[in-house]
């Protein structure tokens, strides 16, 4: 990873953390250990103001180009899981692509798919869409929910 660890803006941090737990729903082993590894990551995660987002970094409505070493090239856009919509390129962040890249920045490599069949994909291009969250999230949520990431971490560096 670029930055060491996950990036991700405030309030994408916090709708993240909701879509964890309101979406209990997961399709297959693949699905599950991406949510999981995201849940993980972002334990870790730098979080940011939207005005000091690094422009490089995946977040909420980017639109991401992956690539593949055999020439396969797909440009989507990552939202929020209710605005899923494949046919349109639009992947949900709950999904086993965008929880696995969701946080990270242009040139980092992935491996997605099922153990049997396992593809190294390096994102190309991010840019960022003006289209922010239409749910308002309040200061006082986004501080509780940054002072439980701090609690978190500073426990994890304790135990190091």
């Amino acid at each position: 990873m670029k930055y060491g660890s996950l990036v991700l803006e405030k309030k994408d941090f916090v709708m993240i953390q909701r879509y964890q737990q309101l979406t209990p729903y997961v399709e297959d082993y693949a699905h599950k250990d991406a949510l999981d590894n995201l849940k993980e990551r972002m334990a870790t995660a730098l979080i940011y103001d939207l005005e000091d987002m690094p422009e490089d970094i995946i977040r909420m409505y980017s639109y991401v180009n992956l690539s593949y070493e055999s020439g396969w090239n797909q440009t989507f856009q990552l939202v929020p899981p209710y605005e899923n919509n494949l046919e349109n390129d639009k992947i949900s962040v709950q999904s086993t692509l965008g929880a696995s890249i969701i946080g990270l920045s242009e040139g980092d490599i992935i491996t997605y798919g099922l153990p049997s069949n396992v593809k190294t994909l390096t994102i190309k291009k991010v840019t960022q869409c003006n289209q922010h969250f239409k749910v308002i999230i309040t200061e006082r949520t986004i501080n509780e929910a940054l002072a439980k990431h701090k609690i978190n971490l500073l426990t994890q560096n304790s135990e190091l």
